[in-house]
């Protein structure tokens, strides 16, 4: 599990510096909310989770949402008369829908109670397909959840295995089934590059994913992290480390068959089926929105301030509990750290990077990204924007180096 960044302490009262509230309500704003808990730790993952068993008294799925609360009443106070309309909330995790449904929709009832929410605001729980029933997604539909993000991950059984996700593979299907019945879109999260996954592995996936028709698809490179238990395997040589030029042919077959399923990429790694299935409230994360991060180990972020919060719920519910913020450290970004994430994330998008945004460095290195094949031409000279190809966004961070002038 990754430690916490290096960061200034955070005031205990949580305050923000008056400029980086003087701009919010210019842009959409945003609510994520870290449910930490999960019934299995899988071996691939290096997020703030906890199973069970690990949290002892004092931090437990019955508490949650009193504890969440609290946070939020924070936030609304820490924002004051800046604060604005809340236009995406998100519940990721962890698993949220270990959560009773009702919780759930007490903090989202919560966002609007203290913020509002604005017309036609995005609300996403992620959910593992064997932790929501018909009842518990009907629940979240009334309570105005508008979107659930299923980890499917793979169709495939030893694949599910080597990353240690127990649910059936069938249950996925119902899952969706079961959401669509409640009015709910959907999204499903497939993971390539798995240890022993075959192309025609990934390709069973990817069919399997497009025959439940979600909305939308995310699909995500194994990345092996350290501090993970397949890193440990990995290290043993237990298992093989992921190849790149796989994973590359792996990519090339999902843009291929979800585009032919009538699924555009709007992310590197996220296709819709029209742009208004796309996720908004990541879209916040990657065009530098702002956001207030609720949870153990929640990052925010408002007018270029960051923010994150102590990871253990134990040390999360007792800060709060105290009248304290929960937040371990913050930065206030430089303008070369926006410049940095502006292009790290801006680039990744359909519509790509303003070349304006680029200090000289960069603009010189757009002919020859163009060149290798990196940029699509026609739009760098006529929208004046960086625009990956499908090569590119294969090659996306050497693309992001170029531009930044490294």
């Amino acid at each position: 599990m990754p430690r916490l960044p290096d960061g200034e302490p955070a005031p205990p009262s949580g305050e923000l510096p008056p400029d980086a509230l003087a701009r919010l309500g210019e842009r959409p704003f945003g609510i994520y909310l870290h449910v930490p808990f999960c019934a299995v730790r899988c071996g691939y993952c290096d997020f703030n989770t906890y199973t069970l068993p690990e949290l002892g008294p004092g931090a437990s799925t019955d508490d949650f949402a009193d504890t969440a609360l609290r946070e939020l009443d924070l936030a609304r106070r820490v924002l004051g008369d800046a604060a604005p309309v809340v236009d995406t909330v998100f519940v990721g995790g962890g698993t949220p829908t270990l959560l009773a449904a009702a919780d759930l929709v007490r903090l989202l009832d919560g966002v609007r109670d203290r913020f509002g929410l604005a017309p036609g605001a995005e609300v996403t729980t992620e959910a593992n397909p064997d932790s929501v029933t018909p009842a518990s997604l009907e629940t979240l539909a009334a309570g105005g959840f508008t979107r659930v993000s299923i980890g499917m991950q793979s169709a495939v059984p030893h694949v599910l295995a080597t990353l240690d996700r127990t649910h059936d593979p069938a249950r996925v299907g119902a899952a969706v089934a079961a959401a669509r019945a409640a009015r709910l879109a959907t999204s499903l999260d497939l993971i390539y590059g798995t240890p022993g996954e075959s192309l025609d592995d990934w390709r069973a996936s990817l069919e399997a994913a497009l025959a439940h028709e979600p909305d939308h698809v995310s699909a995500y490179a194994l990345v092996v992290e350290e501090g993970t238990r397949m890193a440990v395997q990995v290290r043993r040589g237990e298992l093989p480390m992921p190849d790149g030029d796989d994973e590359a042919e792996k990519y090339e077959l999902a843009d291929t068959l979800l585009a032919a399923a009538g699924y555009d990429w709007y992310e590197v790694s996220n296709w819709a089926r029209t742009p208004a299935d796309r996720c908004r409230h990541n879209e916040g994360y990657w065009r530098g929105g702002d956001w207030w991060g609720v949870g153990p180990g929640a990052h925010g972020h408002v007018g270029g301030v960051r923010w994150w919060n102590v990871k253990h719920p134990r040390a999360y519910a007792a800060r709060l509990a105290a009248g304290e913020s929960p937040a371990a450290g913050r930065e206030v970004l430089t303008d070369e750290q926006r410049l940095d994430e502006d292009v790290l994330l801006g680039v990744r998008l359909r519509e790509g990077l303003d070349l304006a945004r680029l200090e000289d460095a960069g603009r010189l290195a757009v002919a020859g990204l163009v060149a290798d094949g990196l940029l699509d031409g026609a739009a760098a000279v006529r929208a004046r924007r960086a625009v990956l190809t499908r090569r590119g966004r294969l090659l996306a961070d050497t693309v992001v180096r170029r531009l930044l002038g490294l």
